[in-house]
């Protein structure tokens, strides 16, 4: 296949006259990225990622507003989709080295595979999943609307806005595979169904984009990451159209679903960074009836407009409609956020029949002397998992033995060691205040609230007095 380099295997490049072939160096281009080292773009990706909406994910942070708190997390969705571009392409290129002639893969496959893990995040919105999962339900409500279906539509619109010869089947399969992750989303066909594991493995939850953003997203915090996605690279197998794993790594597996959920615990659901994205979407809000926001959700000629930069335009708007959205973009430079109170932890006996503490739960617990309206309080319900819900991820997931093995087979986790947990769901409940003043009457409420609910105190430890005594905290 070509030389082994840092781990990774460099492609060898043809002359092949197919469209899907590699391309000779003479028509690629090589990049450095400061994760994977060179990435070689083909041709046909070239055409996609040299258009002005492809060109956009370099004003999408990846993690959002995470950067207020981690300043090193400002890299780009373009950064992270050139990096799954490169693992989708050295996944295809190791089972074709290793099973290629018993799969059949050919270069269409790869071509098709790479255009997926490049182009699956083109839907995203300004703060990433901040747009999609805080923002738009506030303002469309009952809408179903998905990053992954907005990234469909963007292709259509780029390969229509200029003109890029694609050959239609891999136009569809492509589209295919950015939603094989999607529950109820079909494929045209059951052939090599092991090609769609690869960038949105909607199977069991093992994929490129994962690989990807956990290896970029804890160097930019400056986190450690004890997960070795080459390990599953080497040693993945596909058996009975599936990409299967050693058994051997199982641990190695279950350390990718762990680290993906510390990092939700730590960055993702920071509590400081959720008491920005909620002063953010409070201003995206405000500023939607002016700006018409929302309205372009649908509309990728419109859409791709859209980026973080939203936040910058506002700031600077003279508007008089923009002045509320103004004074709360100022509060976050002056570090003014909404404070958190508190938080506690569901109970585990009580997870399954949880539902979704509001506002008006606290507001209805508070004491006779305090004064708290609706607008004061906020709740926001935190749910952290191994990517399976209260189920444990790796009952998904197929092994096999050794090289030599022919069958695939599930792993009990209780078969390779006593202290995996027993447990794969936490669920999280914060409240905030937009109002530093109200810190003491919110938290008060809040344990009032734990109290009726489950009888006890659930939080781990009480709102500190400072926060209490202070009408306005410096964060």
């Amino acid at each position: 296949m070509g030389d082994c380099k840092n781990g990774y295997f460099l492609p060898t490049y043809t002359s092949d006259a197919s469209p899907f072939a590699f391309d000779d160096r003479r028509f690629s281009k090589h990049v450095h990225d400061n994760v994977h080292g060179n990435i070689y773009l083909d041709r046909l990706s070239l055409k996609f990622i040299d258009t002005e909406q492809f060109q956009r994910l370099r004003d999408l942070k990846q993690l959002g507003l995470t950067y207020m708190v981690y300043p090193g997390a400002v890299h780009s969705r373009f950064e992270h989709s050139l990096g799954v571009y490169w693992l989708a392409s050295e996944a295809v290129n190791r089972l074709k080295t290793c099973q290629g002639l018993e799969l059949g893969i050919e270069s269409f496959d790869l071509q098709t595979v790479k255009l997926a893990g490049l182009l699956h995040d083109v839907g995203h919105g300004p703060f990433s999943h901040m747009f999609e999962r805080e923002f738009l339900p506030r303002v469309c409500d009952g809408i179903k609307w998905s990053h992954e279906d907005m990234s469909l539509k963007m292709i259509d619109y780029i390969v229509d806005e200029h003109s890029i010869d694609i050959d239609s089947a891999c136009l569809k399969k492509v589209k295919e595979m950015i939603v094989a992750s999607e529950e109820g989303k079909s494929v045209s066909s059951d052939e090599k169904q092991f090609l769609y594991d690869i960038v949105a493995n909607g199977r069991n939850g093992i994929d490129v984009d994962k690989f990807d953003y956990i290896e970029r997203d804890t160097r930019a915090c400056g986190l450690g990451c004890n997960f070795q996605f080459q390990r599953l690279m080497e040693t993945m197998c596909v058996i009975d159209n599936e990409i299967c794993y050693r058994a051997k790594e199982y641990l190695t597996i279950h350390k990718l679903f762990s680290t993906r959920a510390d990092l939700h615990r730590t960055v993702y659901m920071h509590p400081k960074v959720k008491a920005i994205e909620l002063m953010v979407v409070d201003a995206l809000i405000k500023a939607n009836d002016h700006l018409q926001i929302a309205s372009h959700i649908d509309e990728p000629a419109q859409y791709w407009k859209l980026d973080d930069t939203i936040v910058k335009r506002i700031e600077t708007s003279t508007h008089q409609d923009l002045e509320e959205s103004r004074n709360l973009i100022r509060r976050i430079r002056r570090r003014d956020i909404y404070q958190f109170c508190n938080e506690f932890a569901v109970p585990k006996e009580k997870l399954e029949h949880f539902k979704n503490v509001t506002s008006q739960d606290i507001i209805c617990s508070q004491n006779s002397d305090a004064h708290l309206n609706e607008e004061d309080v906020i709740v926001t319900n935190v749910k952290i998992d191994l990517a399976s819900g209260r189920n444990n991820p790796l009952e998904r997931i197929s092994f096999f033995q050794d090289y030599d093995s022919f069958e695939k087979f599930t792993i009990n986790d209780y078969r390779v060691s006593h202290l995996l947990p027993a447990c794969y769901q936490d669920m999280m409940v914060r409240v905030y205040t937009r109002k530093p003043e109200l810190v003491k009457a919110v938290s008060e409420a809040f344990e009032n609230f734990q109290m009726k609910t489950y009888g006890k105190k659930t939080q781990v430890h009480a709102t500190p007095e400072k926060k209490k005594r202070l009408s306005y905290y410096q964060q």
